[in-house]
């Protein structure tokens, strides 16, 4: 089985989004003193490659404890961004070049190229974001989830959040943020997998986010 890791790593000095504070990983059990190692972890449950669910912004959604493990499998498709410029939208001809795959993918998977900055103040610049066309066709054709290699999919300027809006207001949808190495998978589908913890009332999640071929 070929396997690609398309999530970033966990770190304290890692980049988080603007006004929340980074995870902290502090020493629990020590080898010496307790003869085993164990870390408190705390962090925000969208910290790093994570998943939004609905319930994020809206009070009485689907939480991602309440979707079936099934959500989070599934056929997916790069869309190649990487020729935009810096704060342009995707046209929806970016998808349907793609053709009948397009229309096949359970998850779209938008590549920015924006990984190349994780770890430096560029990379909460004018990063692209997707035009009301191509936000429309992921409604229509009832994907499962979309993702992303930015620290979100709405402009970081947006404080109303407007694509998220448009998104869960009626759909059963989750996006995942801040993925990486999405060009190294290629321009055909391929299985796809970004599991959340199983917590309850999760408006949130990190994900382990890989790309596989069985």
């Amino acid at each position: 089985m070929k396997v690609i890791d398309l999530t970033h790593f966990i770190s304290e000095d890692m980049p988080v989004y603007p006004g929340t504070e980074g995870p902290k990983l502090s020493p629990a059990n020590t080898y010496e003193k307790d003869g085993f190692k164990e870390t408190l972890m705390i962090m925000y449950t969208h910290t790093g490659t994570h998943m939004d669910p609905p319930a994020h912004l809206f009070p009485g959604r689907t939480t991602l404890d309440q979707f079936s493990a099934e959500q989070f499998i599934g056929t997916a498709l790069v869309i190649d961004c990487t020729d935009l410029s810096d704060g342009q939208r995707v046209p929806l001809a970016h998808i349907t070049r793609y053709g009948q795959k397009a229309e096949e993918a359970d998850f779209l998977l938008f590549c920015f190229g924006w990984d190349r900055y994780w770890g430096t103040p560029a990379y909460f610049g004018d990063y692209p974001y997707l035009s009301d066309e191509a936000v429309e066709f992921i409604i229509s054709r009832r994907k499962k989830g979309v993702g992303l290699d930015v620290i979100g999919i709405d402009p970081i300027a947006d404080e109303h959040l407007t694509i998220h809006r448009r998104l869960f207001t009626r759909n059963e949808i989750v996006v995942i943020e801040n993925l990486t190495n999405l060009d190294k998978v290629g321009d055909e589908l391929f299985w796809f997998m970004a599991l959340p913890l199983k917590h309850v009332d999760a408006d949130g999640s990190p994900v382990r986010a890989i790309a596989f071929w069985p």
